[in-house]
């Protein structure tokens, strides 16, 4: 069959317009520039953002192994690396996209300037020069005068420049305050994405990757807490398979009264921890999902400390769907079919480790304040009208009186507002607390209870020992210690 052939060749103009969309937000494509450079062997990263002057501008500028003209050439051209070639181990590139695809999705003009044994040069693409051209010309620029960002090249490395930052601008090009504001904010939330990506490098020690933005330096954020000593870590897994191992490993995080604020904000992220469990794939240390089970189980409340981290070689990309923005995987069916093993028996022992404490809280045999009752499927909160405290109330009321007291406390029970409880604790569990009592209560919780206590055959020791599990006791033990101490010493005396 005769076959013709015609020229296909894509118009630039068009492609090079397509490929600002492939869905980068400012976090992503700065990490994807970084990888670069961290490619490059680069130990210091500085990252300026000029955001008030009238034509804003991002640099980042590395001291990698910076490179030669020829290529420059080619890191510039689109499509530069075959995803099925074999690559370096520690290189974190994948489509040959990233540097422009990343740039391209913020500003509409590219530079990279780069020295390597004392030469030094410098490639642009500007997306208005290509429209208007319609041709794939790459601009090369013999003189580094008056280049922005010329002046931060080191003796070895590269400086990648952002000039037009229309998409960075968000729509506020013609009101400077806002515009200013805006791109703060981006870097703001891109700060914190860098900061959790790369933390792995942050925290290693051959020398440690240092990032600095606008001369800050960036300190790690580990998800999974490895650096507390409250973080419980399971025993490493690992999945053999035909292009790599899968290296998989559980942790607990503490639980929020083990840590400060600060760090426990800082690991549950903007939304919380209810939204960061799960999952956690690191490609060559380099974190591409943070959170979520990928479809193996629900977010819940009571896994909201489970996470797992996930570690693949850059042989598996294929295997598992990496994207070009490297921010998004697909399971292969053989270690979905293992990490579902694994998240089953991690899930159930931290739910029946919550569960075990649920009931500690309603045991019987400590006169619990509320009682606990499942029936046909339902489960109900309410007051305990034979605790101590109560009993010993109503015992001191006229006997007309003592109806009324108990169906106030039955209202209470009734009244309790669930749906609400149910919405801050999904949303924000651990900022839901109990008022803290008036000692007079406290006191009169600790006589009341001792007292039946005593009555029911314990000894003064027991008492006490059954009066510090109490979690209201225990919760404002400060003032409860005194309290049990007086009464032992009143008892004793007696």
């Amino acid at each position: 069959m005769p076959v013709r052939e015609v020229d296909a060749t894509p118009y630039a103009a068009s492609l090079i317009e397509g490929h600002r969309d492939f869905g980068y937000g400012l976090e992503t494509a700065l990490a994807d520039v970084i990888d670069n450079s961290i490619t490059a062997g680069a130990t210091t990263l500085q990252l300026f953002a000029n955001t008030a002057d009238e034509e804003p501008y991002v640099a980042l500028a590395d001291n990698g192994s910076g490179m030669a003209e020829s290529e420059l050439i080619d890191a510039m051209r689109l499509g530069s690396k075959n995803p099925s070639d074999e690559r370096p181990a520690k290189d974190l590139g994948r489509f040959g996209l990233g540097l422009k695809s990343a740039s391209f999705s913020q500003c509409r003009r590219l530079s990279v300037i780069t020295r390597r044994d004392g030469g030094a040069s410098c490639a642009r693409w500007d997306l208005d020069r290509v429209a208007s051209r319609n041709d794939w010309s790459l601009e090369l620029l013999d003189q580094l005068g008056g280049v922005t960002g010329a002046d931060l090249l080191p003796e070895q490395g590269t400086v990648v420049v952002w000039e037009k930052l229309d998409r960075l601008m968000g729509g506020f090009s013609q009101d400077r305050n806002k515009r200013t504001r805006h791109i703060n904010a981006e870097l703001a939330r891109a700060e914190r994405h860098l900061r959790l990506v790369f933390h792995r490098f942050l925290e290693g020690k051959k020398p440690p990757l240092k990032i600095y933005l606008n001369g800050r330096a960036l300190d790690p954020i580990d998800p999974m807490c490895s650096y507390h000593p409250a973080t419980q870590r399971d025993p490493e897994e690992v999945i053999q398979l035909r292009n790599g191992n899968v290296r998989i490993r559980c942790y607990t995080l503490p639980h929020h009264k083990k840590m400060t604020l600060d760090e426990w904000e800082e690991v549950g992220g903007p939304e919380g921890h209810l939204k960061s469990q799960g999952l956690y794939i690191y490609r060559e240390n380099r974190l591409i999902i943070a959170g979520g089970w990928l479809g193996l189980a629900r977010q819940t409340e009571l896994t909201k400390l489970c996470r797992i981290s996930v570690d693949i070689p850059n042989t598996m990309d294929a295997d598992w769907k990496i994207d070009v923005r490297k921010a998004s995987a697909q399971l292969p069916p053989l270690v979905r079919e293992r990490l579902k093993k694994v998240v089953e028996r991690f899930v159930g022992t931290s739910k029946r480790t919550y569960r075990s404490r649920g009931q500690k809280l309603v045991d019987q045999t400590r006169h619990p304040i509320w009682n606990r009752v499942q029936k046909e499927g339902q489960i109900t909160f309410s007051p305990n009208p034979d605790h101590p405290v109560f009993r010993k109330y109503a015992e001191q009321l006229p006997e007309e009186l003592k109806a009324g007291f108990y169906q106030c406390i039955r209202l209470i029970g009734a009244g309790l507002p669930i749906e609400t409880l149910h919405a801050e604790l999904t949303g924000n569990a651990e900022m839901v607390v109990a008022e803290h009592p008036h000692e007079e209560d406290l006191r009169q919780m600790v006589y009341s209870m001792a007292d039946t206590l005593l009555s029911s055959g314990l000894t003064i020791d027991e008492v006490s020992q059954t009066l510090q599990s109490l979690p209201v006791l225990r919760d404002n033990w400060y003032v409860a210690k005194k309290l049990i101490e007086d009464f032992s010493s009143q008892a004793l005396s007696r």
